[in-house]
């Protein structure tokens, strides 16, 4: 007869018999890998594309940004040359401006700024986003930037 100790003793060898009872076999079956590889290619399927929206979607924030950082050079050009025609400029990045050097393009983008001041900013490769973004005079903006 067993007291408690024994007996528990005697099951928790049994617990790890069991346990270790297929300790021969080391790694993974092959369907357990082709599991893993198509749960990766199926995760891969969703995220790629959402990357690429995502990527695009950061060009046109980019775009807009230049287009309003050469709008607010512009106007403090303004300020600094009163009654003074606005000059004709453009700036592709990764530049700063000649006459608007606080206005700097991010690499990519290509800002022009006309002479009257109406700023249009756009993407040099237009694979990665198509139209321009153009802010007049007034501060209104006209935004045509798309994903293609």
């Amino acid at each position: 007869m067993y007291t408690d100790y024994e007996a528990y003793k005697k099951g928790l060898h049994l617990m790890t018999q069991t346990v270790h009872k297929d300790s021969k076999q080391k790694g993974f079956t092959l369907i357990e890998l082709m599991i893993v590889i198509a749960i990766i290619g199926i995760l891969a399927s969703i995220a790629i594309p959402q990357f690429s929206k995502y990527r695009a979607r950061g060009y046109i924030a980019s775009v807009k940004t230049d287009a309003k950082n050469a709008h607010t050079a512009v106007v403090a050009w303004q300020g600094d040359h009163p009654g003074v025609a606005v000059p004709a400029e453009t700036i592709t990045g990764p530049n700063t401006g000649a006459t608007y050097t606080s206005a700097r393009v991010t690499v990519g983008n290509t800002v022009a700024i006309a002479a009257g001041g109406v700023v249009t900013g756009t993407r040099t490769n237009t694979a990665e986003v198509s139209g321009s973004y153009i802010i007049g005079t007034d501060g209104a903006a006209n935004d045509t930037l798309a994903i293609p």
